[in-house]
């Protein structure tokens, strides 16, 4: 097999005609060519930091999204379905991803649980993680996000740094804000990534203690116009990512190519641009996908030019697995797993009493960021209860435990800005809980027990007008096509935003809003969380 175009060797930062020769799935040869190619061919695209589990879809239904964007692999945390199932989710998507085309490359979750503040459907001990770590379909230590513990040499955190670097795979980092000495302690573990910085000082920072910055573009937290700077002042030390997005995202705005078509935009460097999204990921993690060289896997993309980037072919392992607009494979469906053990709630069991003279505290949510504030509030009676208020844009925030029946977790958030109606669902980052957000009570608990209902889900409901899209693997993912789920999702999102939401994003917000290892104020199944002080808070100001 032949592929003529303009051969993009990111390598050696040039250009030219040529002709690729494929032989059992690698480069045979690539020669100059007189002719005058107007398609340009380069190396396949990496994300070097995804869940997959975000986009709701299997690694196979998640495959069949990105593969037409130029997408070739991925570099993929499952602590989402981790943290439901434990080991066995991570064999699930293992497994699963074997039958698409798209290399992914799996690491073994760090933080299952991400604390001891919540409950998760599972723990992976330090143990485990050394025997996941010895397994050759286990390519890094994914994010370290209890950074505390790092810091404060936590027996178990240190074992399963000891483990990665024993096994001399990559350890990936997870640190919102942290900087100085702190910081130093922290990359001391061996973390070589972060893919939180919030400001340039912060990864300029970083980069000076060895770690190599993620420059993420999800479908929640979009850290592009905050650092692409330093694409001119540490080209050679970033990367790029998606984290966590959803399938219309994927599906309308694309995947790495969308973070490429910034960048071009803005008139900046294409080999820059190249290197963060195939070069350095590759020789970061040592992957086996080709650079476009003779010897290579033949991993490459065709693309109309260097300006527009539009993918016309996708190649992997010498398939042509993307042309003409159409995918060329398809997948199998795999049978869900799951971990979910409740029944339906009622309104009682979300009253807040209302206790006079004191101020409550109130998540403050940001749109496209994860990082959250604390605000100080004061409440009105409602017939001695606390209830969401639409003119202050403080509503009722509900976590509930989907492994075992207890009590639901009540809070207050601001920064939504639903007018009417509830949303819920059961993608709560990281031990995914059930958690809803709404104007009513009746709403919230309506739009909760659909998702009870489903045995995991994103709903929404508002009086009679209700709607669930099912998530049946875990309660995170489908197996139904990338395309079926993406209609149902944004016409989701569509609907809270209808309901007076501002946010892009309205599911992935709430979903972050569990995170209890990103400042300031969250909410998980055990309480309020104050990540500062890493400890639990009371919702009344004493």
């Amino acid at each position: 097999m032949e592929v003529k175009g303009k051969i993009v060797d990111i390598i050696n930062r040039k250009v030219y005609n040529g002709i690729v020769s494929v032989s059992n799935g690698n480069i045979e040869s690539i020669k100059e060519s007189k002719q005058n190619y107007t398609n340009y061919i380069l190396p396949g695209l990496v994300d070097s930091h995804v869940h997959i589990e975000s986009s709701m879809l299997t690694p196979t239904q998640f495959s069949k999204l990105v593969v037409p964007r130029g997408t070739v692999a991925v570099v993929t945390d499952p602590h989402e379905i981790a943290n439901v199932m434990g080991v066995a989710g991570v064999d699930y998507m293992i497994e699963d991803g074997k039958h698409t085309p798209l290399k992914c490359f799996f690491g073994a979750p760090s933080c299952v649980p991400a604390t001891s503040f919540e409950t998760s459907g599972a723990v992976i001990n330090s143990l485990e993680i050394g025997d996941l770590l010895k397994r050759e379909d286990i390519w890094f230590l994914s994010e370290m996000m209890n950074f505390p513990g790092v810091i404060n040499k936590d027996g178990e955190v240190w074992g399963k740094i000891a483990a990665a670097q024993l096994s001399g795979k990559r350890i990936d980092g997870h640190a919102p804000g942290l900087m100085g000495a702190d910081l130093e302690k922290y990359a001391e573990g061996g973390i070589t990534t972060d893919h939180e910085c919030m400001t340039i000082q912060e990864a300029i920072d970083k980069i000076k203690c060895g770690i190599t910055v993620q420059i993420r573009e999800g479908s929640a937290a979009k850290n592009f116009e905050k650092l692409w700077p330093l694409f001119d002042t540490n080209p050679d030390d970033i990367m790029l990512c998606t984290d966590d997005s959803h399938p219309d995202e994927l599906l309308n705005k694309g995947h790495i190519d969308k973070i490429i078509r910034l960048g071009l935009r803005k008139g900046m460097d294409i080999f820059k641009l190249l290197r963060a999204a195939i070069l350095k990921p590759i020789v970061h993690y040592n992957l086996p996908v080709g650079l476009l060289r003779v010897g290579d896997p033949a991993d490459f993309i065709v693309v109309d030019n260097l300006v527009d980037f539009n993918i016309h072919e996708t190649y992997i392992n010498g398939q042509r697995v993307f042309g003409g607009g159409e995918l060329l494979f398809d997948v199998p469906v795999s049978p869900p797993i799951n971990n979910f053990n409740i029944s339906t709630i009622s309104t009682k069991d979300i009253k807040v009493k209302y206790e006079v003279g004191k101020d409550i505290r109130v998540i403050e949510a940001a749109d496209g960021d994860l990082v959250t504030k604390e605000l100080i509030y004061s409440p009105t009676d409602e017939n001695g209860f606390i209830e969401s208020n639409t003119n202050d844009d403080v509503l009722k925030i509900v976590v509930l435990n989907r492994y075992k029946q207890q009590p639901p977790v009540v809070g207050f958030i601001k920064n939504i800005g639903l007018k009417k109606g509830a949303i819920a669902c059961s993608v709560a980052h990281d031990s995914h809980n059930l958690i809803a957000v709404g104007v009513s009570d009746d709403d919230i608990v309506n739009a909760l027990n659909q998702v009870i209902s489903h045995k995991g889900g994103i709903s929404y409901a508002c009086k009679s007008e209700l709607e669930c899209l099912p998530l049946e693997v875990a309660g995170l993912m489908t197996s139904k096509s990338g395309q079926e789920v993406a209609k149902l999702y944004q016409h989701m999102n569509e609907k809270a935003q209808e309901w007076g939401s501002p946010l892009h994003a309205p599911f992935m917000t709430l979903s972050f809003m569990s995170l209890l290892v990103i400042p300031q104020l969250k909410i998980g199944d055990k309480g309020l969380f104050d990540v500062n002080t890493f400890s639990f808070t009371n919702l009344y100001v004493e």
